[in-house]
């Protein structure tokens, strides 16, 4: 770990720059918005992506990290025509119970395995021509997150999440708080500032000038609170965190989109208002949705039989609603999480995925029909690629500081959600769904 003081010197000393000493001209091949679409040296941009939260974790050069199955898992996902991987870029130290080990930072000092390990996903990424989302903080409490930074600024009180001592919306509402608390915004800027302002130690390039990075995302799911109550309360401190964040990131680096990594309406009280007004600044450069059916109970994992049709159809009509979003803001729209469970609830890698198959090709015919009528839909990255990863235990539960990564976070069962390199039909949609966006 090296000191914030450390950092601040050594980016100084490579150039890595900040607000007031960015080029006067782009780099060439950024991604860019034209007309309300992405674009990309003047053609529009439309991919298929994936998430890949541990990208950085797996480029580390430390006992955590794996190089050789990171440049495998790229190989593979560029096969499938796989452009674009939304990635964890900032990890909190965390007492949390379900937190990530080891982290990007504590509330002093930086990770510089963790960081070297970013460098090295972005520098692999670019020699295959891949671009990478990467966000900032997370509202959740797996990577530690808010609830961590506030925990640093309050004198050290945090809860866990699914405490039953603190049942649901309790740690929401508690996270939310990050967002009207001074101290704990501040200390989330301090760490974006080291990221954003640095200079990747492989390529020598500075990350305000990589096109790999196709964007910066403030946070996973900022949502304005857990219940409706504390959520009207709270909305201004929201929207105003969203605003004030994207324009510092913007100060940083004005080469690069900046996104909310949003929920949409899920993430939002339900509020088209809530996700209008937290797109709408000049600053936020593309819409996001996540589209969870079994999540928010739209489909019983035991029951998917019987079930999926409503599933389906309200998924559907959630996809159709951020579309609309998105035509009023006349910006593009990524539809950067989606998930499905196995047949039966199953977290095992070759249990069939009769259901799943079907959902991701209902997304991914909604975004190429999309792309051929001009509908703002700029691309999808499913959840979650976990490649030649496999769930460890019986229990499917991930320990602290282990290095099986797969799809889902350390909070979820290993497997939930989880794409593996042996789910050959799903892994045939992927394929044929880059090969029809490129067509």
């Amino acid at each position: 770990m090296i000191s914030r003081r450390e950092m601040v010197l050594s980016a100084a000393l490579l150039g890595a720059g900040c607000a007031g000493t960015q080029p006067s001209q782009k780099p060439s091949g950024l991604v860019t918005v034209e007309g309300g679409q992405l674009s990309l040296s003047g053609t529009a941009y439309r991919y298929t992506g994936a998430n890949m939260y541990y990208g950085a974790y797996l480029g580390a050069n430390a006992p955590f990290g794996n190089r050789d199955r990171l440049k495998r898992e790229l190989d593979a996902l560029k096969a499938l025509g796989v452009g674009n991987l939304r990635v964890l870029g900032a990890s909190e130290l965390s007492p949390l119970k379900n937190s990530l080990r080891p982290a990007f930072h504590d509330r002093q000092s930086l990770n510089e395995d963790l960081l070297g390990g970013l460098d090295f996903l972005l520098a692999e990424m670019g020699a295959r021509e891949m671009r990478a989302v990467v966000y900032l903080g997370n509202f959740w409490e797996w990577s530690g997150g808010f609830a961590t930074y506030l925990y640093w600024s309050n004198g050290g009180h945090y809860i866990n999440m699914n405490d039953p001592a603190h049942p649901w919306p309790e740690f929401a509402d508690f996270s939310a708080q990050f967002y009207a608390s001074g101290a704990a915004a501040a200390l989330y800027r301090d760490y974006a500032r080291s990221l954003i302002t640095r200079t990747n130690t492989i390529t020598a390039r500075a990350y305000r000038d990589d096109r790999t990075i196709m964007a910066w995302q403030l946070a996973n799911e900022p949502r304005p609170a857990g219940s409706d109550a504390f959520g009207v309360k709270n909305m201004a401190s929201f929207r105003g965190w969203i605003a004030d964040t994207a324009k510092f990131i913007k100060s940083l680096d004005g080469n690069h989109l900046v996104s909310t990594g949003n929920e949409g309406l899920k993430g939002c009280l339900e509020s088209a208002d809530c996700v209008s007004a937290a797109h709408a600044g000049p600053e936020i450069d593309y819409l996001t949705c996540h589209i969870w059916p079994l999540n928010w109970s739209w489909v019983d994992a035991n029951d998917l039989p019987g079930t999926y049709a409503n599933g389906e159809q309200l998924s559907a009509d959630y996809f159709d609603r951020h579309v609309a979003l998105a035509k009023a803001l006349n910006k593009p729209l990524v539809v950067e999480e989606f998930g499905f469970p196995r047949d039966g609830g199953s977290y095992d890698p070759g249990t069939p995925t009769t259901f799943r198959d079907r959902f991701y090709a209902m997304i991914y015919t909604r975004v190429v029909e999309g792309a051929k009528n001009g509908v703002p839909v700029a691309g999808s990255n499913f959840w979650g690629w976990g490649g030649s990863g496999r769930p460890r235990h019986p229990d499917h539960r991930m320990r602290r500081s282990e290095t099986d990564y797969v799809g889902d976070p350390p909070h979820e069962p290993q497997g939930w959600y989880s794409v593996f390199d042996s789910d050959a039909s799903t892994l045939d949609i992927i394929r044929r769904n880059a090969e029809a966006l490129k067509s």
